[in-house]
C-alpha cells in the first residue's frame, strides 16, 4: 500500500472509531462549536461597544477571524499525532513501532488521530466567514475564491509546523510541552486582528518568525481590496501565503535533527 492510501485508511480508522460512540462524538464536537463561539461574542462585544477600531469594522475583523480558525480546526486534526508524541509515543516506547514501518513517519503521525471535535472549530469557522461576507459585501470571484484557499492552505501547514517543532522539542524533553500552545491558540488570538493594531516589534514576530500575518492578514486585505495601512504593496497578499509552507519546511527539517537524537527507551 502507498504512502497516501496508508495515510486515508489511518485516517478512516481513526474517525471509525469515534463513530461508534455517536453523542460522544457530537457533544465534543457541539463543545468546540460553543467554546469558541465565545471567542465570537467578545469580538463583537468589543466592536459593538467601540464602533469601528482604528478605522477596521466588525466584518473586515471577522474575515481574519474565519480564516485563522477553519486553518487551525484542520491542522489541529491533522497533527494531534505530533502534539501528543511526547505522551503517547516517546514514553511508552509505542514510537519505535512507528519507526520499524517502512512507510513516512509524518503521514502515520498525522492519520493517528483525527478527531470529529474538530469539525466544530471549523464550522464555525465557516459561519463567521459567510457573516464577513455579509458584512462586508465580498464579492467571492474565482480569484478571491482561489487566494483564500491558497491562505488556508499556508495556514494549515504553518499550524501544522508549529505542532511538529512541538513534536520535535519531545525528543529532549519526553513530554508534550504546554508552552507550544503560546503558538497555537496563541497565534489563532492574534491572527484574528488586524496586524496594523500592534506594536511594531509583535508585527515583525507575526511577519518573520511565525509569519501568521502572511496567511491571513495579508491575503485577506487582498480579498477585501483594502489597501495596506501599514503600507505593503497589494500584491504581497497574493504571494504571501508561501512563507506557510516555508515554515512546515523548516519546521521538518528541526524534525529530523530530533529524530536523529532519538535513542528509544532502551527496554
Amino acid at each position: 500500500m502507498g504512502a497516501l492510501p496508508l495515510f486515508f485508511r489511518l485516517m478512516a480508522a481513526s474517525i471509525s472509531g469515534q463513530a461508534r460512540y455517536p453523542a460522544s462524538a457530537l457533544l465534543l464536537t457541539i463543545g468546540q462549536f460553543l467554546g469558541t463561539g465565545i471567542e465570537v461574542i467578545a469580538v463583537w462585544a468589543l466592536f459593538h461597544r467601540f464602533g469601528e477600531v482604528q478605522g477596521w469594522r466588525i466584518g473586515e475583523v471577522a474575515l481574519f477571524y474565519g480564516l485563522v480558525n477553519c486553518m487551525f480546526a484542520i491542522a489541529d486534526a491533522l497533527g494531534r499525532g505530533f502534539d501528543v508524541l511526547g505522551t503517547e509515543f516517546l514514553r511508552t516506547g509505542t514510537f519505535d513501532r512507528l519507526l520499524l514501518r517502512p512507510r513516512p513517519l509524518a503521514l502515520q503521525l498525522m492519520g493517528h488521530d483525527v478527531r470529529i471535535s474538530r469539525l466544530g472549530r471549523l464550522l464555525q469557522g465557516l459561519v463567521v466567514l459567510v457573516f464577513a461576507t455579509v458584512q462586508v459585501g465580498i464579492a467571492w470571484t474565482p480569484g478571491t475564491v482561489a487566494l483564500a484557499l491558497f491562505a488556508l492552505a499556508g495556514g494549515i501547514a504553518l499550524f501544522l509546523g508549529i505542532l511538529v517543532l512541538q513534536g520535535t522539542l519531545s525528543f529532549w524533553t519526553v513530554e508534550s510541552l504546554e508552552i507550544a500552545n503560546v503558538l497555537t491558540y496563541g497565534g489563532v488570538q492574534a491572527a484574528q486582528y488586524p496586524l496594523a493594531l500592534y506594536a511594531q516589534w509583535f508585527r515583525r514576530v507575526l511577519t518573520f518568525i511565525v509569519p501568521l500575518a502572511c496567511v491571513a492578514y495579508y491575503p485577506a486585505l487582498a480579498i477585501l481590496g483594502k489597501p495596506d495601512p501599514l503600507g505593503a504593496p497589494a500584491w504581497v497578499g497574493m504571494v504571501s501565503p508561501l512563507a506557510g509552507f516555508a515554515f512546515l519546511a523548516a519546521a521538518f527539517g528541526a524534525w529530523r535533527i530530533g529524530l536523529r537524537h532519538y535513542a528509544s527507551t532502551g527496554s
